[in-house]
């Protein structure tokens, strides 16, 4: 069942006991973030803080931080539940007759429900406040860690147009507030809406128009994070996941629409030509990234419910309420990595590995080279682009059994043979680069050697005990006490 909104999503989440209500007094430096990222580590409740010092809005916070809270968004009890519907949505092979036609009704279906629906009003029209009635102060905007470079915004969905086609981005990017009514914005050099003002210069330069929803129903939020084509609209994927269509609300000053019944909505513009030093920011790598020069938001108006929920997050050393996102993004994905890739079996990227450092790969091998060949199929995707190890196994490794892929690549791998180098594009978050955004990625061939790869050898028998003799202790096991 999809929520209508954030709050429909609280009150989920309490329900099932889920959300725990903190009333002592804290502070929005520092204090909110300590305390989260205690109970992070713990893959304790979802929090709302109901007391913050110097503020009457409420923080929600680490309310996606687990297995089963971020099910409880997706309204699923496995991943295998939405993995399935993706899959069936992803087989496009024409009809043939009748009755296929027939199958094909309810996938219709399906892809009608994706499309965002627009409405004239929503709770995020309830307080319209221009220049000069509103401050970015008044918002319980909280400072991570200690040696960042002040307060920042980190769960919005940051709404643009390209300006060359009109097609809507939705993406999420760290908003450091500066003052009343200016913020950084954190466009990350591959990321789209860095692109769209890469545009706009091409065009002349300008204003670029962007509006900032915060406190949005918690798939829409979701989908702002997870990896899609340039030109695939994230609300169509929230209708999808949601099985109801995200409604959407034109804003006041500039030509976006946004999520109906956000709890916030910050409108504005970016100048192509302004820039201004953000940072340093304690990141999801577990380090602070440090200072640099991104574009300036500037906020013209803001709208917001009566009594808005002030939605954030805070990132850091796994796990966090990131890894769980990471997660169901891993479990969604895997039917297009197979569409794309049938030799793919499963995938795993570990908490440790924070998104881009890590993925571990098993495969259906059938011919010489072919874990060489998935390496480099995962590089040339868009976001996997920046993986910086790619472990391939054998199909019958259990990719989440982290003892067990080692054991398995350690024995059978020979160095200087299996593992190959090559330089491309990286995270701009990777501090380790030889370069900001580029450097070298490390791939691994852990898969059993074939003589066709010019193994000249006999591949040795794994370690097994035979089924007659399982079956016989099997039967005892219960008298030996053990």
């Amino acid at each position: 069942m999809a929520f209508d909104d954030l709050r429909g999503f609280i009150n989920a989440l309490e329900k099932r006991g889920q959300l725990q209500r903190i009333n002592v007094e804290v502070d929005a430096e520092l204090e909110i973030s300590e305390i989260t990222d205690r109970v992070s580590k713990q893959v304790g409740p979802a929090l709302l803080f109901e007391n913050v010092r110097g503020h009457s809005m409420p923080v929600l916070i680490n309310a996606l931080g687990s297995r089963e809270r971020m099910k409880i968004a997706l309204g699923i009890n496995d991943y295998a539940d939405i993995t399935e519907r993706l899959a069936e949505l992803t087989d496009v092979k024409s009809p043939q007759g009748l009755i296929e036609k027939l199958k094909m009704v309810p996938r219709l279906a399906d892809l009608g429900k994706m499309f965002p629906k627009l409405v004239k009003d929503g709770h995020c029209k309830e307080r319209i406040l221009k220049a000069g009635q509103f401050s970015l102060n008044d918002f319980p905007v909280i400072q991570c860690w200690p040696e960042d470079g002040g307060r920042f915004i980190t769960l919005p969905l940051v709404f643009t147009k390209s300006p060359e086609t009109g097609k809507r981005n939705c993406g999420m990017y760290r908003m450091q507030v500066y003052d009343e009514t200016t913020t950084a914005m954190h466009w990350q050099i591959h990321k789209q809406g860095a692109n769209h003002l890469r545009m706009l210069k091409r065009q002349g330069g300008g204003r670029l128009e962007v509006a900032v929803a915060i406190g949005a129903e918690p798939l829409t939020v979701f989908s702002a994070i997870m990896p899609l084509p340039d030109d695939l609209d994230e609300m169509m994927v929230a209708g999808f996941l949601r099985e109801k269509p995200v409604e959407m609300v034109k804003c006041e000053t500039v030509d976006l629409e946004v999520p109906a019944h956000a709890e916030i909505v910050l409108e504005g513009y970016v100048d192509s030509e302004e820039r201004r030093i953000e940072g340093p920011f304690g990141d999801h790598t577990g380090y602070y990234t440090l200072e640099e020069e991104f574009p300036v938001f500037h906020v013209t108006c803001i709208t917001q419910r009566k009594k808005p929920i002030y939605h954030t997050t805070i990132v850091g050393k796994p796990p966090m309420e990131d890894c769980w996102m990471g997660e169901a993004i891993e479990r969604i994905f895997l039917p297009l990595m197979r569409r794309q890739f049938p030799e793919i079996v499963d995938y795993h990227m570990p908490f440790a590995g924070v998104f881009h450092n890590l993925m571990i790969v098993a495969i259906r091998k059938s011919y010489p080279g072919h874990a060489r060949k998935v390496m480099n199929s995962i590089w040339s995707l868009p976001q996997a682009q920046f993986t910086k190890c790619v472990v391939v196994v054998d199909d019958d490794t259990d990719v989440r059994n982290l003892n067990e892929v080692a054991w398995r690549v350690l024995n059978n791998i020979d160095p200087e043979r299996d593992i190959q180098f090559m330089l491309g594009p990286v995270d701009q978050l990777d501090h380790a680069a030889r370069r900001q955004s580029y450097g070298s990625k490390m791939g691994i061939d852990g898969t059993r050697k074939w003589k066709s790869e010019g193994f000249d050898r006999r591949w040795p028998k794994e370690l097994q005990m035979s089924a007659e003799v399982k079956q016989r202790i099997d039967a005892i096991w219960p008298k030996l006490g053990l």
